[in-house]
């Protein structure tokens, strides 16, 4: 019985070390893919439009002039809030969905391949 020793043992680990480096890639392919995603939160009937990419950096914020009331500060502050929500709402979905193929693996942003990483 072979533990990993002699020619078939080390091809076992050569051909596990080839899976990994093939994950690693996928994963920074969608890492990069997730960068580059673009997201739209909005609140107000499209009055705040927050964009985001797929990991939450907001790279913009439109708003409509009909909604900057000077005496409701209050209520501009509430729609661009609801608007960076909606946002991460949809930003989740696609990353969950876009990294759900690498599994525990994943490890959240940027979460690389964990203990295999060292291997590579």
């Amino acid at each position: 019985m072979a533990y990993g020793r002699g020619p078939a043992g080390g091809a076992n680990m050569q051909n596990l070390v080839k899976q990994a480096q093939k994950m690693q890639e996928e994963m920074q392919a969608t890492e990069k893919l997730l960068d580059e995603w673009e997201i739209v939160g909005t609140a107000g009937g499209e009055a705040v439009v927050v964009y985001m990419n797929a990991k939450k950096k907001i790279d913009g914020i439109e708003i409509d002039k009909e909604v900057i009331d000077p005496e409701d500060s209050e209520m501009l502050e509430d729609l661009i809030l609801a608007a960076i929500l909606d946002g991460y709402k949809k930003a989740d979905a696609v990353y969950e969905e876009k990294m759900a193929k690498f599994g525990a693996l994943g490890g959240g942003l940027g979460g690389g391949l964990g203990g295999l990483g060292g291997l590579l």
